[in-house]
């Protein structure tokens, strides 16, 4: 139950930690200054969403998103948020096929190489079905934690950076849309592996443990990013501002996770998408996900900080109705079965 129970919370971040979260781009979008209770409600805003989807996914035994979306929506508006979880999941697909680019960008290779150099492990991670990405999760997440942890907090020891400072938090609301950005493809994800949860344990498992490593991540980030604020607007993805003054082999080292967790993410947005439409459409997951990442490519020269500027916000605000459904999902369906 235990190793369960971390292999969905694996699938939670990795579906989280993508191009814009493990860029900072995200991050920024969202908070910035005075924003520490807004990552502390943020954590637990996400916990419990986590919690109520697993646990809708786990009674269920679902094998796709569309069952839990009808529970939490209800019928009338199913139709309309599943038309929404596609378009979502298939425009940040796209942005994440965008900052692999950027990525590359960055070492001084072609845009287009980037591009092809997470398309094709995309496809093929998926010749193994649904096993093969919860088995790469599990190896390269607690890397990619550990390494942008690692990073995070040399930076915060030599600037002497104090992780926990009071005053005004005026930015506390924006926990909300953040939280809401990243309800759909959460949705999406983990309602897709609800025939394969065995026990309700794995659920507080998956969900604590998500919350509180992500809450974590956030905050150490978040501060980190306020002391490089000027030097955030000359930058593609933040995060390289904060290794401009290290080394060149600390440069590559978190460049290579930082291009795996846009990778980790793209395969849980190609992998919701895909098994909405596994039922009608016949064939292996791996031609699927080949048709799906060949109708991507051509969308990714919009630019990757573009794409995050409009995009991400837009969807912040219209996902609240359905943060709004799962937080009060365990009052409503108690008063039902009452």
């Amino acid at each position: 139950m235990i190793r369960a129970g971390f292999k969905w919370m694996f699938l939670i971040i990795g579906t989280m930690i993508g191009a814009g979260y493990a860029s900072g781009r995200e991050l920024w979008q969202f908070f910035g200054h005075e924003s520490g209770l807004a990552i502390l409600l943020f954590a637990i805003l996400f916990t419990v969403s986590c919690n109520v989807i697993l646990s809708i996914s786990f009674e269920q035994q679902s094998k796709h998103y569309l069952p839990v979306l009808r529970t939490i929506v209800g019928q009338k508006l199913t139709l309309l948020y599943d038309g929404m979880i596609i378009l979502y999941l298939f425009t940040t697909t796209v942005i994440m096929l965008a900052g692999s680019g950027a990525t590359w960008q960055a070492f001084h290779f072609s845009y287009w190489v980037g591009i092809l150099a997470i398309a094709i492990p995309l496809v093929l991670v998926f010749v193994w079905d649904i096993k093969g990405i919860l088995s790469m999760n599990s190896i390269i997440l607690p890397l990619l934690i550990g390494g942008l942890l690692y990073v995070l907090i040399l930076f915060s020891v030599q600037k002497e950076l104090s992780l926990f400072t009071f005053g005004e938090q005026r930015n506390w609301t924006a926990a909300f849309p953040f939280t809401a950005l990243n309800i759909l493809p959460l949705i999406a994800v983990l309602g897709a592996i609800g025939n394969q949860m065995k026990h309700k344990g794995e659920v507080w498992i998956a969900s604590i443990g998500s919350g509180f490593v992500l809450g974590s991540i956030s905050f150490i980030y978040n501060n980190s990013l306020i002391q490089i604020s000027d030097d955030i607007l000359l930058y593609e993805i933040p995060l390289f501002a904060i290794l401009k003054h290290y080394p060149y082999e600390m440069f590559l080292f978190i460049s290579m996770l930082l291009w795996i967790a846009i990778f980790t993410t793209a395969a849980s947005g190609v992998l919701g998408l895909i098994t909405r439409f596994r039922s009608r459409l016949k064939g292996p997951l791996w031609l699927l996900a080949l048709i799906t990442v060949v109708l991507m490519i051509p969308l990714t020269s919009f630019g990757f900080s573009t794409l995050i500027t409009y995009l991400y916000p837009l969807y912040g605000l219209l996902n609240l109705y359905v943060l709004s459904c799962i937080l009060l999902y365990p009052v409503t369906n108690r008063y039902k079965m009452d």
